[in-house]
C-alpha cells in the first residue's frame, strides 16, 4: 500500500523514492510485523488463556513430560502470526500483485482451516478436531484455486514448467499436470510444517529460515539481470514475494518471543498449516518447488518418519520409531526438549545452505 500510495509522489517528495526498492520494503515488512507481534502478543495470549481455560488438549499417548510441562498452555497462537504478517504485507507490498494475493489466499485460507481444527479441539477437549478427510479436501480446494490463478497470470510456457535444481537447462513443461503437482506442493508443505510443530520453538525457526531463503530467491528470480547471471528461471513480478517473506520472517520472530521454552502459547494448526501453505505457494510462484524440499528438508524428514511408522505398523505390526513424528522419537529416547529443538534448528540451517547453493551450482 505504501508503494502504491507514496511512490507516485516521489517527484514531489524525493524520500518517497525509497518505496521503489524491494530491499527497503522487505526490511520494512520485517520490522512492521515484528512490532505488531510485540504490541498485540501479550493481550492476545491473555485473551486466549481466558477463553480456553485448560489450554490445548495434550495427547494421552504422547511423551509423559508433556502432561506436566505443557498442560494449560493456550493454542491458536498462529493467529498472532497471521495478523502481523497480513497487515505488514498489505502495508509494504504492491497490492496490485497477483502473486501477493495468491500467497495471502493460501495463508489465510489454511489459517481458517487450522483455526476450525484448533477450536474443535479446545471446545470438545480432545485431540481430534476437524475430520482428516474434510481438512484435506478444503486444503486441496484452496490450493487449487490459488494455483490455477497463478498459472493464468504467468506467461507460457513458464506457467506449466518445472525447474530442476543443479542443472542449467533442466526445465520441463508438463502442461496441465503442473496443476496437481503444484497443489501437492502446497498441501504437502502445509501438513509437513503441521507435523513438525510439536515442541516449543521447533517449527517456527525452520519456517523463519525457509522464509528468509525464499525472500532471497524471489528477489533474484524476479530480477532479470540476476536471474540471467545465475541461469535460473526469470519470473516477472515474483520479486514482490520477497516482501511477503519478510513479513513472515518478522511475524515468526515475534511469535518466537512468546513461544520460546517454556512456551506461553502454541501456534496450533492455525499457524502451522498457514505458514506451511504459504511456503508451498511461494515455491510454486518462484519455480523452486524441488528446492523447497531441500530447504524445508526438516519438514520432509518429519513427514517421512510418520509415513514410515504408519506403513511399518500396518504391514508388519512393528514400529520403526518409538514414536512419530521424529522429534517425539528422540524424546522417548531421553533427549531433553531444548537439545532436540536446537539440533533440529542446526539441521534446518544446513539444509537451507544446501538449498541456496542450487542458485549457483549449475
Amino acid at each position: 500500500m505504501f508503494f502504491n500510495l507514496l511512490y507516485p509522489l516521489a517527484d514531489f517528495f524525493e524520500p518517497f523514492n525509497l518505496f521503489r526498492y524491494l530491499t527497503f520494503r522487505t526490511g520494512g515488512a520485517v520490522l512492521t510485523s515484528l512490532i505488531i507481534s510485540f504490541l498485540i502478543g501479550p493481550s492476545l495470549i491473555a485473551w486466549l488463556k481466558r477463553k480456553q481455560g485448560q489450554g490445548q488438549p495434550i495427547r494421552d499417548d504422547g511423551p509423559e513430560s508433556h502432561i506436566l510441562t505443557k498442560k494449560g498452555t493456550p493454542t491458536m497462537g498462529g493467529f498472532l502470526i497471521l495478523t502481523a504478517m497480513s497487515i505488514s504485507t498489505l502495508l509494504w507490498a504492491d497490492v496490485t500483485s497477483t502473486y501477493v494475493w495468491a500467497v495471502l489466499l493460501v495463508t489465510v485460507g489454511y489459517g481458517a482451516i487450522g483455526f476450525a481444527d484448533d477450536f474443535l479441539k479446545v471446545s470438545k477437549r480432545n485431540t481430534k478436531g476437524v475430520p482428516g478427510r474434510l481438512k484435506l479436501v478444503a486444503e486441496i480446494a484452496i490450493g487449487l484455486i490459488a494455483v490455477v490463478w497463478v498459472m493464468a497470470m504467468t506467461r507460457e510456457p513458464l506457467s506449466t514448467s518445472l525447474a530442476v535444481p543443479f542443472f542449467k537447462t533442466a526445465i520441463f513443461d508438463i502442461g496441465i499436470m503442473f496443476a496437481p503437482l503444484a497443489v501437492f506442493v502446497v498441501v504437502g508443505a502445509g501438513n509437513a510444517v503441521n507435523l513438525t510443530d510439536g515442541l516449543d520453538g521447533l517449527a517456527i525457526v525452520p519456517v523463519m529460515i525457509a522464509a528468509a531463503c525464499f525472500a532471497l530467491i524471489s528477489y533474484l528470480v524476479g530480477n532479470i539481470v540476476f536471474a540471467n547471471y545465475l541461469q535460473v528461471l526469470h519470473v516477472p513480478g515474483s520479486g514482490e514475494i520477497a516482501v511477503v517473506c519478510g513479513a513472515l520472517c518478522g511475524s515468526s520472530l515475534g511469535f518466537l518471543w512468546f513461544n520460546a521454552p517454556p512456551a506461553r502459547v502454541f501456534m496450533g494448526d492455525t499457524g502451522s498449516l498457514s505458514m506451511g501453505g504459504a511456503l508451498g505457494m511461494i515455491a510454486v510462484i518462484t519455480k523452486h518447488e524441488i528446492v523447497l524440499a531441500i530447504i524445508g528438508g526438516l519438514f520432509v524428514l518429519e513427514t517421512v518418519s510418520v509415513i514410515v511408522q504408519v506403513a511399518s505398523f500396518k504391514l508388519t505390526g512393528k514400529r520403526v520409531f518409538r514414536m512419530a513424528p521424529l522429534h517425539h522419537h528422540f524424546e522417548k529416547k531421553g533427549w531433553a526438549e531444548p537439545t532436540i529443538v536446537i539440533r533440529f534448528w542446526i539441521i534446518a540451517s544446513i539444509l537451507a545452505l544446501v538449498g541456496l547453493s542450487t542458485l549457483k551450482l549449475r
